[in-house]
């Protein structure tokens, strides 16, 4: 039980670190999710489920979005990120990826396709 709560402390420092200091892309693609500018739609940022962080999550939708830079183009961070997306799915979290240079080169598409994977209807 300790172990567990010393768990939630730590994803709960790591998530309010991860606010304060958001990638180029996603402070970018959070100006067109904050604030239910997206459809209405309300996402978190930073947001834990289990044992992982998204970078975005819209509970009406069950859907999490994550942004991958460099550092997610390896054999063992593909690796994990499988296993991260095997288990949100496992609680019928869909998960979508975007490259970081999408949301600058490709932002009308990003939103678009997050727009796509929506299944409820517009709450406005």
């Amino acid at each position: 039980m300790a172990d567990n709560t010393h768990n939630r402390k730590n994803l709960k420092d790591l998530r309010q670190q991860n606010r304060s200091s958001l990638t180029p892309a996603e402070a970018e693609l959070w100006k067109h999710l904050q604030s239910s500018k997206l459809d209405g739609r309300k996402f978190r940022r930073q947001h834990s489920i289990g044992n992982y962080i998204l970078d975005f999550y819209c509970p009406q939708e069950k859907l999490g979005i994550e942004l991958d830079g460099q550092v997610h183009f390896t054999d063992s961070a593909y690796e994990a990120d499988s296993k991260r997306t095997e288990y949100l799915n496992s609680l019928n979290i869909k998960i979508i990826r975007f490259e970081n240079k999408a949301v600058f080169e490709q932002l009308e598409g990003v939103l678009e396709e997050i727009r796509q994977n929506f299944t409820t209807p517009n709450p406005s």
